[in-house]
């Protein structure tokens, strides 16, 4: 399946794709497999996947900054294929301490402006195609970190912003300061997560993009569960195809500013989740799976 053939959504001025690849996954790990990555990256390409969603804080503990984001566009750059129309988005606003593994935020103009130049000396871009601040910080007033997006892009250092982790009150706040810079919302969502209803209707009103993180979020309870125990994996069964594609072409039916951004470290997981864009639901099949049984799938 190529870019072309593949189902398009709106990314601000943008169309792109409808599965997206959360790139956290090619360096889990203290032993990750950078040629599997690599291989990863390039099956999604072929695929038709032009959204690459990555982070500076991404990467094995004690690993550093940057590692996912360098490992990324190594991938990106090593692949044969036509480069013009794929789009980066990493994140910043996280902390992570690389002696204790632990994380924290801050969203200050100071630390946003260094992280957002750090990335773009290691994703070799400038402006970067679309930069979410990570999450809010709660020693700040939200506004703050909304001004430094906003100045980062009027610099011209990123092109278009988005938020990550947020509720419907900071997603007003974030277009009364970002205007048409704001492009997408970040959150998580799936089967068993289902708390960004309301976030997701907001970004259909406004026309903003839906980047669905941690779409797969149950899918292991919901195969232990057996025939009966979860409409996800009864309707997987039914239709012969994984309980995966299943999860997101569900999201993919809830409302067309979604795009899930699955992870992958396998190149079969990536053509495993392209296919779920293909795959159309039933009405029946839809009512089934949105509404969850005791164990939330």
């Amino acid at each position: 399946m190529s870019a072309m053939s593949l189902p398009h959504r709106k990314l601000g001025d943008l169309t792109v794709p409808a599965i997206g690849f959360g790139a956290m996954t090619i360096t889990q790990g203290a032993g990750f497999d950078i040629d599997r990555g690599r291989r990863t990256v390039h099956a999604a390409l072929d695929a038709g996947v032009r959204l690459f969603d990555t982070a500076d804080v991404y990467g094995p503990a004690r690993g550093g900054d940057g590692v996912n984001e360098l490992a990324l566009m190594d991938a990106l750059r090593s692949w044969p294929g036509a480069a013009d129309d794929i789009i980066v988005a990493t994140k910043g606003g996280h902390l992570r301490f690389p002696e204790t593994d632990t994380w924290w935020t801050n969203g200050s103009y100071e630390h946003l402006r260094r992280a957002c130049t750090a990335s773009i000396r290691r994703l070799g871009l400038e402006p970067i195609p679309l930069y979410h601040h990570h999450r809010p910080d709660p020693q700040l007033p939200y506004e703050e970190s909304l001004s430094a997006l906003r100045a980062l892009y009027d610099e011209g250092l990123i092109a278009r912003v988005g938020i990550s982790n947020v509720d419907i009150e900071r997603i007003d706040m974030a277009r009364s300061i970002l205007g048409d810079a704001l492009v997408s919302v970040q959150n998580e969502y799936s089967p068993a997560v289902r708390t960004a209803e309301k976030e997701i209707r907001a970004c259909e009103k406004h026309g903003l993009a839906f980047l669905s993180w941690g779409p797969f979020g149950g899918m292991r309870q919901a195969k232990n569960l057996g025939a009966g125990g979860s409409p996800f994996a009864d309707v997987a069964r039914a239709r012969g195809v994984s309980i995966h594609q299943v999860a997101l072409a569900w999201q993919l039916h809830r409302s067309p500013a979604v795009i899930p951004i699955p992870g992958a470290s396998r190149p079969e997981s990536v053509l495993d989740s392209v296919a779920a864009a293909s795959l159309t639901l039933t009405a029946e099949e839809l009512a089934r799976l949105d509404a969850p049984n005791e164990a939330g799938l």
